[in-house]
């Protein structure tokens, strides 16, 4: 069956790389404000679809095209769009909450990344949850994986960081991922752990988000308590990033799969994550838990950092509960979703 790819002409090389097989198709607009991607999409699309005799499309992000000649999936994230807006700007929330319901009655197929989030779709939305199809995420275990000594020495280099233990955070650095609390939690934790020979550092790496308070919690933090702000880190030092760290720390309000808190765990990290959402779908027993507000994580990144037995505990849990889930399994079972799709659509004719 052949494959094809649309895709922002920027974008290109990189999928040309992933999808050797495939043909990838650059788009000769250039699709870089969200109301041009949203116009190709209902315009340009439909007219490719036709030309390449499309079988089934596969839009990955909430939104299709109207007026779609083949069969068509759509993935759909989570729904903190309708159970969490404000931790979304408002014209987002309200943009994603439309598409999500369109997408939901027009597509052939639904795709979600958890049973969580089939279940929380069909509270909010009114989906049915025996329609969607569930399919997890994978890992890509040859980019993360537990580190070498020279890949945590790399990656303490580009930080500065000394021999000391460190508290890693990777993800956006917005109102979804709890970060504000998080940084009151671990200036809290460093408090409590006064005194101790090994004081450690919180790191946050990832892109800023959409608001300020993250930078408002930055300036609240005593100066004698260190907390770096890594930005972009290379994909080639993430292993190192995450295994090399004494706990990560992610302490979400709720994700549609919890990919970072995945990687993290094939990484070898010991893992402080939320009971929120499909979280406890990913983690299971191989990682620690704790409540959203500071206090709750402060008291458990205190007890972890003071438990090196628990730590090594929950790395090699983790390294094993993240074998579970691979990208060749997803794949399959996105296979099994177009054909469906392809199905559904033939019946309906």
């Amino acid at each position: 069956m052949p494959r094809r790819w649309w895709c922002a002409s920027r974008d290109a090389p990189l999928y040309a790389a992933l999808a050797p097989h495939a043909d990838v198709l650059p788009a000769v607009e250039r699709l870089v404000a969200r109301t041009a991607r949203l116009t190709w999409e209902q315009t340009t699309l439909p007219w490719l679809i036709r030309r390449a005799r499309v079988d089934v499309l596969h839009c990955p992000h909430y939104t299709m095209p109207l007026a779609s000649p083949a069969a068509t999936v759509v993935t759909l994230h989570d729904a903190t769009f309708f159970t969490d807006p404000g931790v979304h700007s408002p014209v987002k929330a309200r943009f994603f909450r439309s598409w999500t319901q369109t997408s939901l009655r027009r597509a052939d197929v639904c795709v979600v990344p958890s049973a969580s989030t089939a279940r929380e779709l069909g509270r909010v939305a009114g989906a049915d949850f025996d329609a969607l199809h569930v399919v997890n995420h994978g890992v890509d275990a040859d980019r993360f994986h537990p580190p070498s000594p020279e890949e945590t020495t790399a990656v303490r280099r580009r930080l500065r960081l000394d021999a000391s233990p460190y508290v890693a955070f990777l993800g956006a650095l917005e109102p979804r991922k709890n970060v504000p609390a998080l940084i009151r939690g671990f200036a809290r934790a460093s408090q409590l752990r006064a005194g101790r020979p090994d004081p450690a550092a919180l790191v946050l790496a990832g892109q800023p988000g959409w608001d300020s308070q993250v930078e408002r919690e930055l300036q609240a933090v005593p100066h004698r308590i260190r907390v770096i702000r890594a930005g972009y880190l290379p994909l080639a030092e993430l292993s190192g990033f995450l295994g090399g760290a004494a706990v990560v720390a992610y302490p979400s309000l709720g994700e549609g799969f919890g990919l970072p808190v995945l990687e993290a765990m094939a990484a070898g990290a010991a893992v402080l994550t939320t009971r929120r959402l499909s979280l406890p779908e990913v983690g299971g027993d191989a990682v620690a838990y704790c409540g959203i507000d500071a206090n709750d994580i402060a008291v458990a990144l205190v007890d972890l950092l003071d438990d090196p037995a628990r730590r090594a505990e929950l790395s090699a849990a983790a390294q094993r509960r993240a074998k579970d889930f691979s990208w060749a399994a997803s794949a399959m079972l996105h296979r099994q979703a177009y054909s469906h799709a392809a199905m559904t659509r033939r019946r309906s004719r």
